[in-house]
């Protein structure tokens, strides 16, 4: 089977070369250079070029086709860029000082590529001020692109990343809701048909003394602390033996709600006593452990229904909807709501630890990008103690500024890494194991939009991000 690269092998000239406006002002001799340093090969439609991690050694000088750069993103691939015939690519990783690609570039129809050693790319920026002008304009323009795209899909996948523990936040008190809803119809069916019983069966002093019990057992409920397992348990077994003792037909199954309220023997003595007919004790128990349900039910929903009031809200505050992207804020606003929708992560074995300066003065400020910035930080923080640990946020005043920090205790950043952290497309991640540390937008948002400033120190167990914000004079 015949190699595609040797069977296209020697067609490359200075004519050709020429044609691409990056080199139309190099001289013969250059040009030359150029064919002899290089590498000449094709790909055909669909075939890798570079994968994403693959070294980053050369630059592409693409003469015929059409290339597509993609970054791998959990499962997804996302494109960056579509490059045309007749231009450089590959160089901002190298321009970067990045040692691997961060992106896939794969041939959309035929290419035909000359390969560029960084070694060579290199000497041709020194010797041509001309190609250095116009690659740095290019890489300028291609890296603002990148950076835009890099931004959006940041704040998209962390969207993702909200909204997923968002919905698993809202299932459990809608789940609630929906459960106590159910038994709520089912108690009141039963309560209505005991209601309209004893009131056939008993006279108005009878009647007037089941409203007090009424009232009685229900302000117990409320008062009623809630006990521990081994007393509850004993308590019930004693409430059920009085029940079957006074033939009270399932008292197992209504002794749990009696003690939950607050109800016990002494209490049912003083019931049995004040009732004319004895018969009627099984009929008026039931009636009112009907009662007690279906207090306790709508307190569930009223419970569920709040915490979804608060979710809602949370994300309203969050978003800052309907309010204008500069404000006076308060930066502990933003951080509690982001901890309330980050709290599914939170919930599962990380210790949160407050420590605010409430005296702290409100600044102006992008609430919705700054929210972003909390965002990256507090997951960051998560991730680096594998969702188990100690988290601290401090807040204080510092010359002018307030100070926000975010601490952990997990493993630390190694020294190397520290330095890096903030640059773009920078990650600890392998590929498509995640969206990388979101750390660059970070730096863009609060030097960028509010000139502020944000700096890490790490050791083994204290990792400390530290957001400096002005405060307006």
């Amino acid at each position: 089977m015949l190699d595609l690269n040797t069977l296209n092998s020697n067609t490359l000239d200075i004519n050709t070369l020429r044609q691409v406006p990056l080199f139309a002002q190099l001289p013969d001799t250059r040009l030359q250079w150029l064919i002899e340093q290089g590498t000449e090969l094709w790909r055909q439609p669909g075939e890798i070029h570079r994968n994403q991690g693959d070294a980053a050694d050369h630059v592409f000088i693409l003469l015929e086709g059409v290339v597509k750069i993609t970054q791998k993103v959990g499962n997804q691939e996302v494109i960056l860029a579509t490059y045309d015939k007749k231009t450089l690519f590959g160089e901002l990783p190298i321009l970067m000082g990045q040692e691997y690609f961060w992106a896939k570039g794969s041939a959309v129809s035929r290419c035909h590529i000359l390969e560029l050693p960084n070694q060579a790319f290199w000497e041709l920026l020194s010797s041509c001020t001309c190609v250095m002008t116009m690659i740095l304009r290019t890489m300028a323009e291609r890296l603002q692109e990148v950076q835009t795209i890099s931004q959006h899909r940041e704040k998209l996948v962390a969207l993702g990343t909200l909204a997923a523990g968002l919905a698993h936040e809202l299932n459990n008190p809608a789940s609630a809701n929906r459960r106590a809803a159910g038994q709520l119809q089912e108690t009141v069916q039963v309560l209505q048909s005991l209601t309209l019983k004893l009131s056939q069966q008993m006279g108005k002093d009878q009647q007037s003394f089941l409203a007090n019990l009424q009232r009685d057992a229900i302000a117990r409920a409320t008062m009623s602390a809630q006990l521990d397992p081994l007393t509850q348990s004993d308590r019930e077994d004693e409430v059920s033996d009085w029940l079957e003792a006074h033939g009270v037909a399932n008292g197992w199954q209504l002794a749990p709600t009696l003690v939950g309220a607050g109800l016990d023997i002494n209490w049912l003595d003083n019931v049995k006593q004040n009732l004319a007919s004895e018969g009627a004790i099984g009929d008026v128990i039931t009636w009112l452990e009907a009662i007690l349900t279906e207090a306790r039910l709508l307190d569930e929903i009223e419970h569920s229904s709040d915490r979804i009031s608060k979710l809602v809200q949370a994300v309203k505050d969050y978003s800052y909807m309907d309010q204008a992207p500069l404000q006076e804020v308060d930066v502990h606003d933003g951080i509690e709501s982001t901890l309330i929708i980050l709290n599914n992560k939170l919930k599962q074995g990380v210790v949160v630890t407050r420590e605010y300066d409430r005296s702290l003065p409100r600044i102006s400020a992008y609430g919705s990008e700054l929210n972003q910035v909390w965002t990256n930080l507090i997951d960051n923080a998560i991730d680096a103690i594998n969702g188990h640990g100690q988290l601290w946020i401090r807040t204080s005043c510092e010359n002018n500024h307030v100070l926000v920090e975010i601490v952990d205790n997990g493993p630390g950043i190694p020294p190397e890494i520290q330095t890096h952290i903030f640059e773009p497309f920078f990650t600890t991640k392998g590929v498509g194991e995640g969206t990388g540390l979101g750390l660059h937008i970070s730096y863009r948002v609060v030097v960028g939009q509010h000139q502020g400033d944000i700096q890490v120190i790490s050791q083994p167990g204290d990792t400390r991000f530290q957001v400096r914000l002005p405060i307006a004079s």
